[in-house]
């Protein structure tokens, strides 16, 4: 099969070229919860490029050549003989995160701190391929209101807007104010999000224009250009208090300062983009009472609870397609922020 390959680590993105197309063997069924689906789409996320830079080394065990790919969706090839969820044929999205369903955590349904998990397109290979190896517990299928290149960024982009959306959703009363901070391929999906959960004010910040055209058709309430007065306009919006909620999408050293800022006191500030660094002195966090979540990815359960939303057309997802064979065009105009919305992947 074909597929897209890390060979090197790049640190500072300044090669021509990340990834190489070309031949690999296809992966076989091995165990007998196994299934090869066949990519109908891979999202490509800013992980990836973290990935290439070798940011990740740490957190995963990664051998190089590897396949990246961790937003994945598209169509049951073959399954193991114990496989009785899905049938042949069947259009699947893939949650970016494999779990064995045997841990403390999994039984818990505390996915998220479930040890024992592997993560496609990070710790074993992903979907910039034509098939992917998953596990049945991996799978939900797709109505037939998604197409597969669509659905695709769900997996991940989705699922995690999700999560940090619904989070700041339940501490939001009608009228009350959460700030967006990137209105990027995360931030305009949690627009959406919100909009179905909440009835709060919704204000985005963005540094640039074609993000925040993307945010007001997403539906957000109010845009605010990121720079020197970003903190004053957020205020005067918010009547001097500060939102009840902030969720930061991109979260490097600027934005927590601003994003801390900008929540008011005894409000929510998640933390889902990475890069930066959090501090804050004890004195401030007793006096303002503000409590501060980290969100990664989301549960099982809530990426059946996206696709349902998706599935009514509360949601929809921005996308640029590019050919598989194209995949150092997707990323490198992901890098230069040439992409509103999320570039998939077609193999």
């Amino acid at each position: 099969m074909k597929a897209a390959l890390l060979h090197r680590y790049d640190e500072l993105l300044s090669e021509l070229e990340w990834l190489v197309y070309e031949d690999v063997p296809a992966p076989a069924i091995e165990g007998e919860n196994d299934v090869i689906v066949r990519i109908g789409g891979a999202g490509v996320c800013r992980t990836d490029l973290d990935i290439i830079k070798g940011l990740w080394h740490k957190y995963f065990n990664l051998n190089l050549p590897h396949i990246l790919g961790h937003e994945n969706a598209g169509w049951v090839e073959e399954a193991g003989n114990k496989v009785k969820s899905i049938e042949v044929g069947d259009p699947v999205i893939i949650h970016p995160r494999a779990f064995n369903g045997l841990c403390e955590a999994c039984k818990r349904m505390r996915t998220p701190q479930a040890g024992d998990t592997l993560f496609p397109g990070m710790s074993s290979n992903g979907g910039f391929a034509e098939f992917m190896k998953a596990n049945e517990r991996s799978l939900v299928r797709l109505p037939a209101s998604l197409a597969p290149m669509d659905a695709a960024p769900l997996a991940d982009a989705g699922l995690t807007a999700y999560n940090a959306a619904k989070r700041a959703s339940r501490h939001l009363l009608p009228g009350e104010y959460i700030v967006i901070i990137g209105a990027g391929g995360l931030g305009h999906i949690s627009i959406q999000v919100l909009q179905a959960l909440t009835a709060a004010e919704i204000i985005v910040t963005d540094i640039s224009d074609m993000a925040l055209n993307l945010a007001k058709e997403a539906g957000a309430h109010y845009t605010v250009k990121a720079g020197e007065n970003d903190i004053e306009e957020v205020l005067t919006l918010t009547g001097g208090h500060g939102a009840r909620a902030v969720i930061d999408f991109v979260a490097d050293q600027n934005t927590v300062k601003k994003g801390l800022a900008m929540t008011r006191r005894a409000g929510f500030y998640y933390i889902v983009g990475s890069g930066g660094k959090l501090e804050i002195s004890t004195n401030d966090m007793i006096m303002s009472e503000k409590t501060i979540e980290g969100v990664f990815v989301g549960t099982y359960a809530e990426l059946f609870e996206l696709i349902a939303l998706a599935d009514r057309g509360l949601i929809r997802v921005t996308t640029q397609e590019y050919p598989l064979s194209n995949a150092n065009d997707a990323l490198r105009d992901l890098h230069n922020g040439k992409i509103a919305g999320r570039a998939v992947l077609i193999p």
